[in-house]
């Protein structure tokens, strides 16, 4: 086996992704762990201290735990498998990732990947996604005032919220659509496959919510 590739979930320090959110792929060079905005981790085999089965319970909460080097990662990184986390690292050494001293990655695919290391986990430049997060509560705050005032019909839900989730219905789109968008967005190196699967997933809620929260404020 020369390259495996596995669809799951991720829990990486306090954050979960479930299936089918992450993705792992492992060469004889290279680990790759995609949990979208969760996290984009990537490994040489010298970060590797070892991997482990990892159980919380049955089928439903079994992964392989992954024990790394790099201080910008979380320490805690899981990959959730419906697999039998055992035959999964069986896998993994088929790959030859685990035999450190047959590792073929070249010296400037090395810096490549130490780099993304030092950036963390995280694929999205911090003060873009403060931005929007402060920018979401405040959009909502406003409807939670007006409700505490008097001046809506007692549900916290209007235009705040409304476009609350239109900014973020947006925002998810143009990162998907513009080359320019996106790099405000995305740190040095990653890719809009990195978070492609979220985005869609994140543009389907917020239309469903604000479909929902304007035939209730039309009730008003």
């Amino acid at each position: 086996m020369t390259q495996l590739n596995l669809t799951g979930g991720a829990r990486i320090g306090m954050a979960n992704a479930t299936w089918p959110f992450a993705s792992l792929k492992v060469t004889k060079e290279r680990l790759d762990l995609n949990a979208t905005v969760v996290g984009n981790l990537v490994f040489r085999p010298e970060d590797i201290i070892s991997i482990e089965p990892y159980y919380m319970m049955p089928i439903i909460g079994q992964g392989i735990k992954i024990n790394h080097r790099i201080p910008k990662y979380k320490d805690k990184v899981v990959f959730w498998t419906f697999k039998n986390p055992k035959e999964v690292i069986r896998q993994i050494q088929q790959t030859g990732f685990l035999d450190n001293s047959s590792s073929e990655i070249t010296p400037q695919d090395s810096e490549i990947i130490a780099e993304r290391q030092k950036q963390g986990g995280f694929p999205i430049k911090t003060p873009f996604a403060v931005g929007v997060v402060v920018l979401w509560n405040i959009l909502f705050l406003m409807d939670f005032f007006k409700s505490t005032t008097g001046d809506s019909n007692g549900i916290p839900i209007g235009k705040g919220a409304i476009t609350a989730l239109g900014l973020v219905f947006i925002t998810s789109l143009l990162i998907l659509v513009s080359k320019g968008f996106r790099k405000l967005a995305l740190k040095e190196g990653r890719e809009i496959k990195d978070i492609s699967k979220f985005l869609y997933f994140i543009m389907f809620i917020c239309g469903f919510m604000m479909f929902t929260f304007l035939m209730v404020t039309k009730m008003q």
